[in-house]
């Protein structure tokens, strides 16, 4: 396994990525796409109560984030949350941990793209049909920067975190001169069975905060500036959620759910005109922001995993802090694509590579919980922190049991890489 030492035996690293690419980072791997129509959705099922289902997911987001801040500053390890699971679990755990990392939640990297460049053909007005050019446009971007390193693409990323969250509050500017308050009663028009609909859904926009920890042997003092980004991002992310479904809700009204674009139905109540583009602007930003972020976790977590066998070897240069690794990231460009293909041939219908990011993804919360409480010093706050977490996680898996479809495939491959591992180690008769 990879042995890179506790961020409290490692001292300073020059080069590394500092505070502001770490959080800009951060914030675009959680600032995701659910900015784009989780106001509406949310609207539609809890009125104005999903402010509150905004405030709550906020909450309990904390410990969630936490955690993973605490791991990442103790253990920088390109292996993210697979190389805590390492520790913790074993091997066979961890193997599953990074596949449903690099093969489940990669299913979500061409559906970002391809919901970013839905947003732009709805801002713009052209015809539906560029749909997967300009997907293949906005994916192209992210990946050609990760091929110079995470810092170079923590760079870029602080410019494109600047720049979306600039164009968000001028689209709130835009529609706040049309909120009234009667759009606010009744409060729980659905009662408290939609506010817990609405927190549902919010989950998800909550979600990425494992991102960082497969990028935190690239900070140059992970011990500080992890948990700092971390605290940070919750900050401007929650913010960033709840003005703009305070907007929302107060300026659209019952109308809120009605189209499939709010974010643009928002921005043309404070200009027709120029509206539509500050989306389409929105859109671009939001899907290149969020694949530069993944796309850098996934190519160092490729390259731990190689390094650790459980990937051919050839796949782990560039694990090594400051390394870049470029076969994994060649990897992972082949599995989206493989993803984005079968996505065209089915007429972009996005819900089966949602169903296999998203059990990946819940697979990955409650075996990382469980890591973190074997992990982190009993009693400690950040032990506290993954119990907390962890019953959250459980509470996930209870809610997602339907679509886990995905992630026991993948763990059953880990599985019979174990046995096939294990089968050529016994001695010949």
């Amino acid at each position: 396994m990879s042995t890179a030492p506790t961020a409290s035996d490692t001292p300073a690293r020059g080069g590394g990525i500092g505070l502001a690419q770490g959080t800009a980072l951060y914030i675009a791997s959680v600032l995701g796409t659910g900015l784009l129509v989780l106001p509406g959705l949310t609207a539609a099922v809890a009125g104005p109560g999903s402010i509150l289902a905004v405030v709550a997911v906020l909450i309990l987001s904390v410990p969630l984030a936490g955690t993973f801040a605490v791991l990442a500053a103790r253990y920088p390890d390109p292996g993210g949350v697979a190389s805590y699971v390492r520790r913790a679990l074993g091997a066979t755990a961890a193997r599953m941990t990074g596949y449903w990392f690099l093969f489940g939640v990669c299913a979500g990297a061409p559906v970002v793209s391809v919901l970013g460049a839905e947003y732009v053909v709805a801002a713009l007005g052209v015809d539906r049909a560029l749909v997967p050019l300009l997907a293949a446009a906005i994916f192209l971007p992210p990946f050609a920067l990760n091929t110079f390193g995470v810092r170079v693409a923590g760079g870029a990323q602080f410019l494109l975190t600047a720049l979306l969250l600039a164009v968000v509050v001028f689209v709130v500017g835009l529609g706040a001169p049309s909120v009234d308050a009667a759009n606010f009663t009744p409060f729980l028009p659905h009662g408290w069975a939609g506010v817990g609909t609405a927190v549902s859904l919010f989950v998800w926009a909550f979600a990425g905060w494992e991102v960082g920890t497969h990028i935190s042997g690239e900070f140059a003092r992970p011990q500080r500036d992890i948990p700092l980004a971390t605290a940070i991002a919750v900050v401007v992310t929650g913010a960033c959620y709840l003005v703009l479904q305070i907007v929302t809700v107060g300026a659209l009204g019952t109308a809120a759910g009605d189209g499939q674009v709010p974010l643009l139905d928002l921005a043309r109540l404070g200009s027709p005109r120029l509206g539509p583009i500050a989306v389409g602007i929105i859109a671009a930003i939001v899907a290149l922001g969020v694949l530069n972020a993944y796309l850098a976790a996934f190519a160092k977590l490729g390259a731990s995993l190689a390094d650790n066998g459980d990937l051919p070897r050839w796949f782990a240069r560039g694990v090594e802090h400051g390394g870049i690794p470029r076969r994994a990231l060649a990897l992972t460009g082949t599995v989206t694509a493989l993803y984005f293909v079968l996505m065209v041939a089915g007429d972009l219908v996005l819900t089966p590579f949602i169903l296999v990011h998203t059990s990946s993804m819940v697979a990955i919360y409650a075996v990382g919980m469980v890591a973190a409480v074997r992990l982190l010093p009993r009693g400690s706050i950040g032990w506290w922190m993954a119990v907390a977490a962890a019953v959250l996680c459980a509470g996930m898996l209870a809610l997602a049991w339907a679509s886990l479809a995905p992630a026991v495939a993948l763990a059953a491959m880990a599985v019979v890489v174990t046995v096939i591992r294990r089968r050529r180690r016994l001695p010949t008769a």
